[in-house]
């Protein structure tokens, strides 16, 4: 028999909380994490809002402005080859490694890897660059490379808890973090590791977010009550946020033996491409309707047996209309689950979306809960036939599926279950 894959530690540094207890409140009481960003231009007809995350603060390049909470512990020598997002993902490591009772031999353990997410850090390039040009290349900093490639997380993780199994970087864009957990759950299943840390992150400030400024994709409301608004019909674009979210699967049988609390069983997952555009939706979802098939299929599932559905929903008018048709497309009448995208709390997380909103589905299915999909003023009648959780529902929920979507169609769609002992 095929290994079963399990999760035994979350860990977050998020918008709506660094830590378990004050993410899980705030998915209950639909608390936002949106407000004025003092990195973007608070101008008319641009988005000075983000998903700010409380208690870090990385005011230029040089890690010895940087603060962070005190519980997050970098000795100097690790700091200094890292970004922001890096800090964000060591403190989502040590909730994560504690949750699961993670003894360090195990953590730095031949069976035991790492599937890391992120964009890498434009900020940091950029101020590089910037002294390379201006005063001449051996005035760089000599850290500043590892600092700022996309391979940063992973480079960084590795050396830092000193991990040993299979330590890979994945960049689909805002699909990244859900491959990521699909290829740690291919690692265990094919009994390559018995342990992998999924890890997605992302800087927060105007390097990482005001590109998208430039392609249109971002609110220009500026007011957090208001927006993002996903599915709403004034919706208008997404607002974005950095952060960390770590997950830490393992192997049924491992997690047993050494007497792990189960937090939710992973039950598949299915990806699939677009084929249609380098930056916007195939229009009918075709792709994204492939990846939950082939994520159905692969856990022996039927569509009505899914409970709660974490779309990715950014607040894009395209976006979302290609998503719910997707939905439509497979799930039949009267089977479609309860749906929210918590991205109207959070913000969009880039490649730390699908991790951190698989967590979400963890809490979602452990505590009984469905997060509402928040700020809906009116409803597009586009989705009225739909179950888009406006308000809170009494169900609770036992399959949970979470959709991601990144730039050239890249689709991800991963199955959770709540674990019952």
């Amino acid at each position: 028999m095929k290994p079963r894959v399990v999760i035994t530690g979350l860990g977050f540094a998020t918008s709506i909380g660094n830590d378990r207890a004050t993410v899980l409140r705030s998915l209950q009481e639909s608390r936002s994490g949106i407000d004025f960003c003092p990195d973007l231009p608070q101008e008319s007809g641009t988005c000075g809002l983000a998903g700010m995350v409380a208690d870090f603060s990385f005011p230029g390049i040089r890690c010895d402005d940087w603060s962070f909470p005190a519980s997050c512990q970098i000795d100097r020598n690790h700091l200094r080859s890292m970004s922001p997002h890096v800090v964000y993902a060591c403190h989502a490591m040590q909730e994560a490694i504690a949750q699961a009772r993670l003894p360090a031999e195990m953590v730095s353990h031949p069976r035991t890897g790492a599937m890391c997410a992120s964009g890498g850090s434009m900020s940091t390039i950029y101020e590089n660059f910037q002294v390379m040009q201006t005063q001449g290349v051996h005035r760089c900093y000599p850290l500043a490379l590892p600092a700022g490639i996309p391979g940063t997380l992973n480079s960084n993780l590795g050396a830092k808890y000193k991990l040993k199994g299979a330590v890979l970087g994945f960049a689909s864009a805002c699909a990244s973090s859900a491959h990521a957990l699909g290829y740690a759950y291919d690692q265990i299943m094919l009994e390559r590791q018995d342990l992998v840390f999924v890890v997605g992150a992302e800087d927060c400030n105007r390097f990482s977010i005001l590109p998208f400024a430039g392609v249109r994709a971002l609110s220009t409301r500026n007011q957090p009550s208001l927006t993002p608004s996903p599915f709403d019909e004034a919706r208008d674009g997404f607002v974005a946020t950095g952060g960390a979210t770590t997950l830490v699967l393992e192997a049924l049988e491992h997690a047993q033996k050494r007497d792990a609390t189960i937090l939710a069983e992973v039950l598949g997952w299915g990806e699939a491409a677009d084929g249609h555009n380098v930056m916007t939706p195939e229009p009918r979802g075709e792709g994204l309707s492939r990846a939950m098939h082939n994520a159905l299929t692969q856990a022996s599932l039927q569509p009505g047996q899914v409970d709660y559905l974490n779309a990715h929903a950014t607040g894009t008018g395209v976006g979302d209309m290609a998503e719910m048709l997707a939905v439509r497309n497979v799930f039949p009448v009267g089977q479609i689950p309860h749906i929210s995208s918590t991205k109207a709390l959070t913000g969009h997380g880039l490649c730390l979306a699908g991790a951190m909103e698989a967590a979400f589905c963890v809490l979602s299915l452990q505590e009984g809960f469905m997060p509402v999909s928040a700020k809906i003023q009116k409803l597009d009648p586009a989705f009225a036939d739909l179950p888009i959780l406006t308000s809170p529902h009494s169900d609770r929920p036992q399959i949970a599926m979470s959709n991601s979507s990144g730039f050239g169609g890249s689709n991800v769609s991963l199955l959770f279950q709540r674990w019952q002992n």
